[in-house]
């Protein structure tokens, strides 16, 4: 599955670039929003949504038919509130920063005033720094090997715009997929061990709210 999203969006992102002769067509954006997420399966702990956010620049390239693509840069938060099965008082927060490189492609018809589109977003991102908070206040920070988290992810986000004007809104629930956690890691005592080591393979889900303005 891993080198299948890789492929989609390396091939999504070499058709953009072979299309930028198109200059008529193409617009620059800045883009960002609401992230909300959690972690999906765990033996101990039970996932709860975590708002964060995500912020970075875009690109739309409109293509013929109703179609265009849109990829962008952006810095994305994910994360979960993990309170321990039948004891919601002993919690601790997980958060983890990614680069992330979605591409968008999407289709919908041209009503002149507006635009509504279905938008499928194949990503792939590279953790920039992550977070461990244990109810008692213990801190873990950026500790990728003790922490066992992995830095890559990919995934594939599902969902439905709306563009009027030079304004853009998207709402978009994603899967990452693979596994968040190491289980080869040195992780096994402290926070990050009970963490790491009561994890089954999962990783964060959940939905985005994205607003674009494209110049």
């Amino acid at each position: 599955m891993k080198k299948i999203i890789l492929t989609a969006v390396l091939a999504v992102s070499l058709m953009f670039a072979g299309m930028t002769d198109s200059a008529a067509q193409l617009r620059y954006g800045v883009i960002g929003g609401a992230t909300f997420s959690k972690f999906n399966k765990s033996e101990i702990f039970k996932g709860e949504n975590m708002t964060q956010y995500h912020a970075g620049l875009t690109l739309q390239l409109k293509l013929p038919l109703g179609f265009s693509i849109q990829p962008s840069l952006i810095y994305q938060v994910k994360g979960s509130k993990l309170g321990v099965q039948e004891l919601t008082a002993a919690a601790t927060d997980l958060s983890v920063g990614y680069l992330e490189l979605p591409v968008s492609v999407q289709w919908g018809p041209d009503l002149l005033l507006f635009r509504p589109f279905l938008d499928v977003t194949p990503f792939v991102g590279y953790g920039l720094n992550n977070k461990v908070t244990a109810a008692g206040g213990e801190v873990t920070r950026n500790s990728w090997n003790d922490n066992g988290i992995h830095r890559w992810e990919y995934g594939l986000g599902v969902g439905v715009g709306l563009e009027i004007w030079k304004f853009q809104v998207i709402g978009r629930y994603n899967w990452n997929f693979g596994n968040l956690m190491d289980f080869t890691s040195d992780a096994q005592d402290g926070i990050a061990g009970a963490i790491v080591n009561s994890f089954e393979k999962g990783n964060f889900g959940g939905f985005t709210l994205t607003a674009a303005f494209l110049f």
